[in-house]
């Protein structure tokens, strides 16, 4: 690795604090175009200011304004099929939401909901295996979401604190939303009758959600009951797993709230 002098650095930084581009810097100081954009990050903090803008408020810790709607469909999705993390090396943990490929506008809400409750943070998506990650960096994250723990979410308590409460029973159906758009699915379902000794062929619609923590169905079921909705709950090996809603009433009341994935 090769050193550059403090001659060379603070020339760089002249011309930098100057306007100059990095590229413009490296090439007339003969320095790579990485050092002169670390050196460019550096500068302020050294000089005591902060490093680029300052830190995102946070709705909790600063008493930012909060999109209400927005997070009470991404907390469903959290609590479903997101968890937030902090890679070695990283200064900054990240809230990650898996979508699948096949639902791209799910995946576009989702990126939509992040926006607006982090709206001073960048959004990306990362492309995994039949799914990407849609992605959020911020600091206040556990703030926001003090759902996060260590182990597995089935393995450990989910209960709302009284703010996120209120937030969800002003806005359940988009809690609703988000839950299913993570563990559920609306699909046909038929049966068999004999009508006048013919049997013959119903379908029907029915809405699924599951998830094996007993702490997020009954979250769900709870909300379900606030609004309305009959619901049924299933077992798998003996032991609570889905939840069904089925009623003709009830499914058309989930459709014109929430409808298929797409």
């Amino acid at each position: 690795m090769k050193f550059h002098g403090t001659d060379v650095r603070q020339k760089a930084l002249t011309l930098l604090r100057g306007g100059a581009r990095n590229a413009d810097v490296g090439r007339t100081l003969g320095i790579p175009a990485g050092t002169v954009a670390y050196w460019r990050h550096r500068d302020p903090a050294e000089r005591g200011a902060c490093p680029g803008r300052h830190a995102p408020p946070c709705p909790r810790c600063d008493g930012r304004e909060l999109d209400g709607a927005a997070y009470a469909y991404l907390l469903g999705l959290h609590l479903g099929d997101g968890h937030i993390i902090r890679y070695s090396g990283h200064r900054v943990p990240s809230l990650m939401i898996t979508c699948a490929e096949e639902w791209p506008g799910l995946m576009d809400e989702c990126e939509a909901a992040l926006r607006a409750v982090f709206p001073d943070n960048s959004v990306c998506r990362v492309r995994k295996q039949s799914c990407r990650n849609v992605k959020v960096y911020s600091n206040h994250l556990p703030c926001v979401f003090p759902q996060h723990g260590p182990g597995r979410k089935h393995e450990r308590r989910i209960a709302l604190e009284p703010w996120q409460r209120q937030i969800v029973d002003t806005h359940p159906w988009e809690f609703v939303r988000g839950l299913v758009h993570s563990d559920g699915c609306r699909n046909i379902n038929w049966t068999t009758r004999l009508v006048g000794g013919v049997r013959k062929r119903y379908e029907y619609p029915r809405y699924w959600f599951t998830n094996v923590s007993d702490d997020i169905r009954r979250l769900y079921t709870d909300t379900l009951d606030r609004l309305g909705v009959e619901w049924k709950e299933c077992t798998r090996y003996g032991r609570p797993y889905n939840i069904s809603v089925a009623r003709r009433e009830s499914v058309a009341l989930m459709d014109a709230h929430i409808g298929p994935k797409y």
